[in-house]
């Protein structure tokens, strides 16, 4: 996976509880880490999940979906994913690193949708790299 960030432009992106104020920090880092293989962070996309809800008797809405993706085929939001694909295109980014872990269907559409390899921050520690599309 190091191969694919090395002497590249790369974008980056995390999902993140409202819960968790560290986030920033989070991104920080893995952008380090990125810049340590080689790789430019070019942008940065953060998606923040918030709570909404949880009124007497109702349903406790985004509270107690905090810690979950949007989605499961995406992680993200469509409009962030959107988001993110546009950025790429503009960049001509090599990959896209998320904070998260990403399943195996997860990075296959996101790669599909991206136009570019999703890859987790924990892909970077892997050894075999994964082809690039482009």
């Amino acid at each position: 996976m190091t191969n694919l960030v090395a002497d590249a432009d790369v974008l980056i992106a995390g999902l993140f509880s409202a819960k968790r104020k560290d986030h920033a920090d989070l991104m920080d880092d893995l952008a380090a880490e990125i810049t340590e293989l080689g790789g430019r962070v070019v942008r940065r996309f953060v998606q923040r999940r918030g709570v909404s809800g949880g009124k007497k008797g109702q349903a406790p809405g985004g509270q107690a979906n905090m810690d979950q993706p949007y989605s499961s085929r995406t992680l993200m939001s469509t409009g962030k994913v959107h988001e993110i694909a546009e950025a790429c295109t503009e960049t001509q980014a090599a990959a896209v690193v998320f904070s998260n872990d990403l399943t195996g269907r997860q990075r296959t559409a996101l790669t599909e949708i991206l136009g570019c390899p999703a890859l987790s921050r924990s892909d970077l520690q892997r050894s075999p790299d994964l082809p690039s599309p482009r």
